[in-house]
């Protein structure tokens, strides 16, 4: 899982790791009870444990996307990571990654090592916040 990260997005995972208390503030809990109403809260919390095995392999294919320089599955994983957090109500790592996707890899793109590092930083956040949530 980290390979390919480089070091400030190994520390990055370590500084959302020891935050301590999950910041619940990054999700949006209306659309994340609301998800619970209408799935039911034992089959949601299966499904943040699945975001939360993929997820971090996303960001890996997103570094692997633009070290090769691979634009189209560099948009589709970042399309699809904005999506699946968008579902939980994770409106941060969400915003994040639609900038990743519109960015894209073209001529003046802003997706850099760095910026994929904050989304990896983002989403160990996110995971721990929802991870909290999903334990009621």
């Amino acid at each position: 899982m980290n390979a390919g990260r480089g070091a400030r997005g190994s520390a990055g995972v370590a500084e959302g790791m020891a935050a301590g208390v999950p910041d619940l503030s990054l999700i949006d809990t209306a659309a994340f009870s609301d998800l619970q109403a209408a799935a039911g809260a034992e089959f949601v919390a299966e499904l943040v444990q699945t975001f939360a095995e993929e997820a971090p392999r996303m960001v890996d294919e997103l570094r692997t996307a633009l070290a090769a320089g691979t634009a189209e599955p560099f948009r589709r994983t970042a399309h699809s990571l904005k999506s699946n957090s968008q579902t939980f109500g994770a409106r941060h790592l969400a915003e994040q990654a639609r900038a990743l996707e519109h960015a894209g890899l073209g001529a003046g793109s802003t997706a850099t090592p760095a910026s994929l590092d904050a989304l990896s930083a983002e989403l160990q956040r996110t995971l721990r916040a929802l991870q909290a949530l999903a334990r009621g």
